[in-house]
């Protein structure tokens, strides 16, 4: 769902017989960012980002943060 009007639509059906096994949590991005990073990308790996980000509909830098968070727990698993 990329809109608000996607998600009333979804939550206004009869859900009582959802599977939701099927679904994974997403964490919301409740904190401060208060920490600035400034790093330099070869301009293609930037290019993929951002077009990656789009498909999802989100802004690229959500984007870049989502997939550090999840190294970070790859890390932490490992």
């Amino acid at each position: 769902m990329t809109t608000d009007e996607e998600a009333e639509a979804f939550l206004e059906q009869d859900l009582s017989d959802l599977d939701f096994s099927q679904f994974k949590p997403y964490r919301f991005e409740f904190e401060n960012k208060t920490a600035r990073v400034n790093m330099r990308l070869p301009e293609g790996q930037l290019a993929t980002l951002k077009a990656e980000a789009r498909k999802r509909g989100i802004p690229y830098q959500r984007f870049m943060r989502e997939l550090l968070e999840r190294g970070l727990q790859n890390l932490k698993a490992s």
